[in-house]
C-alpha cells in the first residue's frame, strides 16, 4: 500500500497571530511572510534603482498575468492588472455601447460598489438599475434570470455573496444572458483563491476582483479580465503609456501610441513596474495561492464551517446556505434577534475572536493558518455568552 502523504503545514507561510483568532480573511487576508521578502525587494530598488533594468517594467506585470491567468484557466492576454474590483467595475461601465432604456440588473443588498458603479449610469447614459429581490432566504440564479428582459444589456453580481457567502451558479446565468444578448459581469473578489475557478465554466463576460483579501495582497491590487470575443468590439478610452503592444522601452511609441489589443490596455496608471510594492506584493502573493491551491482553501474551510455549523448553540441561526455546494468559504451565522447578534459580535471581538459583522450577520471566514481549535474557541465564547 502507498504510504499516505502527510499534507503540508500551510499555517508556516504566516507570521503568527499570537494576540488574536482572526477568522476574517474575507475581510482582509494576511499577507504571507514570503510576501513581505518581496516588499522588501522592491524597497531596495528604491535605494539602489541603477540595479534596476527597463525590462522590469514589462517582466513583472507579464509575470503577475501568467499567474492569474493559470489561476482562472484564462490566457495572460485577458487580464488587466487594476487597482481592485471597482477599477475594473468602472472599466465595464466605460467600454460598453449603451442605449437609453437599457437595463442593468443586480441583486438586493449587493457589495455597494454595484451601487456606487451603475447608478451613476441612469443619468449620464439613461439606463436602468433594476435591483432584483430574492423569492427565497438567498438569491439564486431562477431570481436572476427570470428578470432578463428584451432590454437587458448586463447582469452584475457577486460569484460569492459578502454579506451570507451565498454561491451563485454562474454558469446558468451566463447562459440566460447569451439567450437574450446581454453581459454577465461577475464580482469575484470572495472566491478568487478560495476556490477553483474556471472562466470557461463560469460562463461569464468579464470577472473584477480585488487582491486584498483571498489573494493575500496588498490593499490597490487586484485584476480584471475580458472573454477575449470583446477586445476587438468595445469602446475605446485613455490607457497607460505603456499599455501599447510593446515588450520594451525602446518599442514604444511615445508621440502617437496606440492601446494594445490586449486587456492590458487596462492596466491601472503607474501600476506595471517593479517599482511598485503592491504590484511585486500580489506577484508574490499569487504565487504563493497557486503553490497552495484554491481547493485546499476551500475544502480546509468547507470542514470548519461544517464544524461552526454543527456545534452553534440552539438559539444561533445559521444564517448561509448550509449545502456546501452552495456556499462560498466562509459562513454567517445570527442570534435570535438584531440586537442580540450585535451583542455576540461584540462579545467576540472583545475577547479577541476576529469576525465580521455583514448585513446584520456575524460572518466567520477562515483560512489555512486557522484551526478547529479556532472554531471550537468562537463557539464556546458564543455558547457561555449571557443569555440571549
Amino acid at each position: 500500500m502507498p504510504i499516505a502523504q502527510t499534507p503540508p503545514d500551510w499555517k508556516k507561510e504566516w507570521c503568527e497571530i499570537d494576540d488574536a483568532t482572526y477568522l476574517n480573511t474575507a475581510s482582509r487576508g494576511p499577507m504571507p511572510r514570503t510576501i513581505l521578502r518581496a516588499v522588501q525587494a522592491s524597497l531596495d530598488a528604491y535605494r539602489s534603482p541603477h540595479r534596476i533594468g527597463d525590462g522590469t517594467f514589462f517582466d513583472v506585470p507579464n509575470r503577475l498575468r501568467a499567474s492569474l491567468a493559470t489561476l482562472i484557466g484564462a490566457r495572460p492576454a485577458e487580464i488587466a492588472l487594476t487597482t481592485g474590483a471597482s477599477t475594473g467595475m468602472a472599466t465595464v461601465s466605460q467600454l460598453l455601447d449603451w442605449r437609453p432604456g437599457d437595463e442593468i440588473i443586480t441583486a438586493k443588498d449587493e457589495f455597494p460598489v454595484q451601487y456606487s458603479t451603475w447608478k451613476p449610469m441612469e443619468q449620464r447614459e439613461g439606463v436602468i438599475l433594476k435591483i432584483v429581490a430574492p423569492r427565497g432566504r438567498f438569491i439564486t440564479a431562477d431570481d436572476l434570470i427570470e428578470a432578463i428582459t428584451p432590454r437587458t444589456r448586463a447582469v452584475s453580481v457577486s460569484h460569492v455573496r459578502f454579506d451570507d457567502g451565498t454561491l451563485l451558479d454562474a454558469a446558468r446565468v451566463a447562459a440566460a444572458c447569451r439567450a437574450h444578448g446581454a453581459v454577465l459581469v461577475l464580482d469575484v473578489s470572495q472566491s478568487c483563491g478560495a476556490m477553483p475557478l474556471d472562466v470557461e465554466e463560469l460562463g461569464a463576460d468579464f470577472l473584477v476582483c480585488a487582491g486584498y483579501k483571498w489573494l493575500l495582497s496588498p490593499s490597490g491590487t487586484g485584476f480584471f479580465w475580458v472573454r477575449s470575443d470583446h477586445l476587438a468590439n468595445v469602446r475605446r478610452g485613455p490607457f497607460y503609456w505603456t499599455a501599447q503592444d510593446a515588450g520594451t522601452f525602446s518599442a514604444l511609441n511615445f508621440l502617437d501610441p496606440k492601446p494594445s489589443h490586449e486587456a492590458k490596455r487596462w492596466d491601472a496608471a503607474e501600476a506595471t513596474t517593479h517599482f511598485n510594492l503592491n504590484l511585486t506584493a500580489m506577484d508574490a502573493a499569487v504565487d504563493v495561492v497557486l503553490r497552495i491551491g484554491p481547493g485546499s482553501v476551500r475544502e480546509h474551510n468547507r470542514q470548519l464551517i461544517e464544524r461552526l455549523f454543527d456545534r452553534l448553540p440552539d438559539n444561533c441561526v445559521r444564517a448561509s446556505p448550509l449545502d456546501p455546494a452552495e456556499r462560498g468559504p466562509y459562513g454567517c451565522f445570527t442570534g435570535p434577534t438584531a440586537d442580540d447578534t450585535v451583542a455576540l459580535y461584540q462579545r467576540l471581538r472583545k475577547e479577541g475572536v476576529v469576525v465580521s459583522m455583514r448585513g446584520g450577520r456575524i460572518r466567520v471566514s477562515p483560512h489555512l493558518f486557522n484551526s478547529t481549535e479556532d472554531i471550537d474557541h468562537l463557539v464556546r465564547i458564543v455558547s457561555t455568552s449571557p443569555p440571549l
